[in-house]
Parts: structure tokens; sequence; C-alpha cells
């Protein structure tokens, strides 16, 4: 799941886009850029996700060169919601 976006289904971020840091087993860390970012990372369980099943090339590269930023994050966070499902 690492390197998707997810959508969250519960809680009181409900409805809200999120791209998958890192995952282990039950739980992942979820980024938005804003409120969650690189630093600050939300924890929730696998089961109050929905998991987008598109891999981030861009976002995966820059994580692996170690230039990922959040501003990276929000461009492609907003792009995909402007996008139709």
């Amino acid at each position: 799941m690492t390197g998707m976006l997810a959508m969250s289904l519960a809680g009181h971020d409900k409805g809200t886009l999120y791209y998958i840091r890192r995952s282990d087993g039950e739980n992942v860390d979820l980024v938005d850029g804003r409120i969650r970012t690189l630093d600050h990372p939300k924890r929730k369980k696998c089961k109050h996700i929905q998991v987008i099943k598109e891999i981030q090339e861009e976002l995966i590269a820059l994580e692996e060169s170690g230039k990922l930023r959040n501003e990276d994050i929000r461009r492609v966070l907003k792009a995909r919601q402007k996008r139709p499902v």
C-alpha cells in the first residue's frame, strides 16, 4: 500500500484524501501535506481507509531521493481530487 492514495472512511477526517507514507500490517501512516505533514503523519488502522490503487511514482521517486516535500504531496492530492473517479 505504500505509495498509494487513500480516502478516510471513519473519524473526524472522514472523506479526506491522503498519501500512504508507510504501512505495517494493521496500521498506515497518512500524510496530506497541510494538517498532516511529513513530520507529523496521521496513524490510522487499515480498516478505516479505502485505498485508491494507483501507485504515485512521482512521490515514491522523490521520497527515495530524500527530496519529498509537503508541497509535492499537496499538488498531487489536489490534482487527484479534480479528476473524476
